[in-house]
């Protein structure tokens, strides 16, 4: 069995590292709706003994919970009335990695079966793998790259929760977008998780201060883009992890407060299964027909997808004017304004996706690019003229601005059901109703300030 680099371990490295003592436990991982690892510690001998060649399960409300993983109404595969049964854990071997920040921990991650073995459809990375699918029919390969960024607070997540995620000490006071002086201050907690990613089979880049107070970028190589979403949760679970184990807590979410958000940008080109050059003709100098469908694909269909790239009721707050995220459906070159920004040339030219928040689920969203960018090529949609100037003052089509307009958008569109299947479709929809729901009931603090003497 080949491993995905030097650094990930095989099956059968893993059971001598086990039974040499130098691993006692072992992470059975899958990725929920809402981009979470979710799964089993397991004592290492119990693992080699019983669950290498038999597997083991979870329950099925996994994939039909609330973020507060909460049993909740609407989904077709799991109920109370069917029951709440199981679902099989298949470990990718390919996914076996040490977790160094952990004692004696290592990780495999998982898709999920029906105990008759049909695949769970609804599960994250099966999503994903089935656009891989499509693509690989065509004979390409994607590649991704996910850039992630996070909000660090002197707090810890217990001290987070009991001032009620008010008045929080962001860890630099000031904008240290590319300040190495800013970014000093911080280097304890950055280069413990520079170096850990590093270990645990990551391609480190590198790390940069952000605009936002406290905020921060950690870039990784891109990947294959089952290595790159499968790599995107380790990291964002082990940052996590590792702030908490510096006395400080990390928020992924899309807008954490008035200032600037925090995004997911998603790099994506294709390949054929050689590695030849598909988005770029070097001969001409110039990019591909198929490039430009793909992208025509992705701008055609964003609307419609956007809820999987903005799956939350904050990722919205982040949509507005002179921001960095866009609130237009344009491409250009090089345009930061754009929602579809492409970049370079040759084995380097790219499309960058700007819509995606940090709060995004990489599976999901590079589901969603890969189906829109295919439905430009099948339909040989041609793209649109190249957007210049302030993308925000276009009259371009806009992004939805909240998850009830995306969530209609992704329910009724034709295109997400050709793509995805019913099953899917709906399953995710009824994860935004659940959401919907649980936003329109609660009373929120801007609502007490406004109305509580002056209305």
């Amino acid at each position: 069995m080949t491993t995905r680099n030097e650094r990930h371990l095989t099956l059968d490295a893993l059971r001598t590292l086990i039974e040499d003592g130098e691993v006692d436990t072992v992470v059975l991982a899958f990725t929920d709706m809402q981009g979470r690892l979710q799964g089993k510690r397991l004592h290492g001998r119990y693992f080699l003994d019983h669950v290498v060649g038999h597997g083991t399960e979870g329950c099925n409300y996994l994939l039909g919970v609330d973020v507060d993983m909460n049993t909740v109404s609407g989904y077709a595969m799991t109920s109370w009335d069917q029951g709440y049964g199981d679902m099989e854990f298949v470990m990718d071997e390919q996914t076996v990695r040490l977790l160094p920040w952990l004692p004696a921990t290592a990780m495999v991650q998982c898709d999920l079966e029906w105990p008759d073995h049909r695949p769970v459809t609804a599960s994250p990375r099966a999503i994903l793998k089935a656009q891989l699918d499509r693509l690989a029919a065509h004979g390409w390969t994607a590649y991704a790259g996910t850039e992630l960024e996070l909000v660090v607070y002197e707090d810890t997540y217990e001290e987070a929760r009991r001032k009620n995620y008010r008045d929080l000490v962001p860890a630099n006071d000031y904008n240290v977008d590319y300040s190495i002086l800013g970014t000093t201050k911080l280097e304890p907690l950055l280069r413990d998780i520079r170096n850990h990613m590093y270990a645990a089979g990551l391609d480190v880049e590198g790390a940069k201060g952000e605009c936002n107070f406290g905020q921060h970028e950690v870039g990784f190589l891109y990947a294959e883009a089952l290595t790159t979403a499968d790599n995107h949760v380790v990291y964002k679970n082990a940052a996590k992890e590792i702030a908490a184990q510096h006395g400080k807590s990390v928020t992924f979410m899309a807008k954490p407060n008035q200032r600037e958000g925090s995004s997911c940008h998603i790099h994506l080109s294709l390949r054929g299964t050689d590695g030849e050059l598909v988005f770029w003709d070097e001969e001409a100098g110039a990019r591909t027909p198929l490039y430009d469908r793909f992208i025509a694909g992705v701008l055609a269909t964003a609307a419609d997808f956007t809820l999987f790239f903005a799956p939350n009721i904050n990722s919205y707050k982040r949509f507005a004017d002179g921001s960095f995220a866009p609130t237009t459906l344009g491409w250009g070159l090089d345009n930061r304004t754009c929602a579809v920004r492409l970049v370079g040339r040759g084995a380097g030219a790219r499309m960058e996706n700007r819509i995606p928040g940090a709060d995004t689920n990489p599976y999901l969203a590079l589901a969603a690019m890969i189906a829109g960018g295919l439905h430009g090529i099948e339909n040989e949609l041609e793209l649109e003229p190249e957007l210049t100037g302030n993308a925000y003052a276009s009259d371009k089509p806009r992004v939805p601005s909240t998850m009830g307009a995306a969530r209609e958008l992704f329910h009724a569109s034709a295109v997400t059901r050709a793509a995805l299947g019913d099953e899917v479709v709906d399953h995710y929809a009824n994860m935004a109703d659940v959401e919907l729901a649980a936003y329109n009931a609660a009373v929120t603090d801007w609502e007490l300030v406004r109305g509580f003497e002056r209305l």
